[in-house]
């Protein structure tokens, strides 16, 4: 069963940025498009940007211009990089397959804060 694995989180100043990794245990990075949400706690999980099997991107309006989705798919990875980050509530970042998910991973989580 293809797996993913999200790292990279962490606690970070605002402004300031960070890396996140979606690993995949198959070629589902090749085939599928991936997606990078977040969840705040009390909130719906949203959609923060998606990149599709040919690399087409779409973001957020919320991280437009300031996240970028990316992919290598000799890793089977899926990175999200995160700059100007602002201070919000900590949430926790997944990825996953679109428009059919697999069982979602334990997330990384993200915290900005001064």
């Amino acid at each position: 069963q293809v797996q993913l694995v999200e790292s990279g989180g962490g606690l970070v100043q605002p402004g300031g940025s960070l890396r996140l990794s979606c690993a995949a245990s198959g070629s589902i990075v090749s085939i599928y498009a991936i997606g990078w949400y977040r969840q705040a706690p009390g909130k719906q999980r949203e959609l923060v940007a998606v990149i599709t099997s040919g690399g087409m991107t779409n973001y957020a309006v919320s991280v437009k211009g300031r996240f970028t989705i990316s992919r290598d798919h000799a890793q089977n990875t899926v990175y999200l990089q995160m700059n100007s980050l602002k201070p919000e509530a900590p949430a926790l970042y997944s990825c996953n397959a679109r428009p059919s998910p697999i069982p979602w991973g334990q997330g990384t989580q993200v915290t900005v804060s001064s």
